[in-house]
């Protein structure tokens, strides 16, 4: 079923515009969750963001995307944004004096509460605590690197908050910030169908979420674990329960550890 329009102001977002026209000359709506990329690849956006549950979001026009291309702040006629690491090196690492008046002119769009961040692999571990933190912001404004990465003092100067997918490389930032704003964006309000998946999923409560079942009741030899069929809605929140703690004990011990020192403390 096509999703009616949602009309906002005089502006109006249709289901029949294409994934980078949700982006195309998109005044920023009052009280409306944003996300701002600072990027030398605006053509990637939306991306995946453009499809699926966060696709039909930014058509209703729950959140907003924009990618500002960071080339149009390159300094002489060639655009250039980058030049050799001081003291030697190799590769070549995005300038202040480019990347800060990029900066200042999106953070000038800013209201409320709207951290700067920077896809880095040194940065703090991205994790749904932070994902959630993200979600009740008035917006957030991501910086991709490239090459070598950026002038420190950039970092410095607007108390950036470095942030990382995990413990990798890769050769920008662009995947990491679609995937922090995916999972971002599915904890903002009228997002998914069912507000209770928030609740029950991995990393919500700090543990992993219980195995899945669907039909058919067996298949392949492998059946439904008999109480889920059972109808006794208190056995099968106790096997949930149960099954939680088992797959977070064995896969992900240090979030184990974490849920008993919290419930001993």
């Amino acid at each position: 079923m096509t999703p009616p329009n949602r009309s906002h102001g005089k502006q109006r977002i249709t289901p029949t515009l294409k994934p980078r026209e949700l982006m195309q000359n998109t005044p920023d709506y009052a009280g409306v969750w944003q996300a701002h990329i600072i990027t030398l690849f605006p053509e990637l956006f939306p991306g995946v963001l453009g499809a699926s549950l966060t696709g039909r979001a930014l058509q209703e026009g729950r959140w907003q995307l924009h990618a500002h291309d960071l080339r149009a702040h390159g300094l002489t006629k060639h655009r250039n944004v980058d030049d050799t690491p001081a003291g030697g090196g190799a590769g070549m690492v995005l300038r202040a004096d480019v990347v800060g008046p990029a900066i200042e002119a999106v953070q000038a769009r800013a209201q409320g509460r709207w951290p700067i961040l920077y896809m880095s692999p040194r940065g703090r571990r991205f994790d749904q605590a932070m994902a959630r933190d993200l979600s009740e912001c008035a917006g957030v404004t991501m910086l991709c690197g490239r090459f070598e990465g950026v002038d420190e003092r950039v970092i410095e100067h607007y108390g950036i908050t470095e942030v990382s997918l995990g413990d990798f490389v890769m050769t920008g930032g662009e995947l990491a910030a679609q995937a922090m704003i995916d999972a971002t964006v599915r904890l903002l309000p009228g997002v998914l169908g069912n507000a209770d998946s928030t609740v029950e999923e991995s990393h919500s409560a700090g543990l992993l979420e219980h195995p899945q079942y669907t039909k058919p009741a067996d298949w392949q030899g492998h059946v439904i674990p008999p109480v889920l069929m059972s109808g006794n809605h208190a056995e099968i929140e106790k096997w949930r329960r149960e099954m939680s703690h088992k797959l977070t004990q064995e896969r992900r011990p240090d979030l184990w550890a974490a849920h008993k020192a919290h419930e001993d403390g």
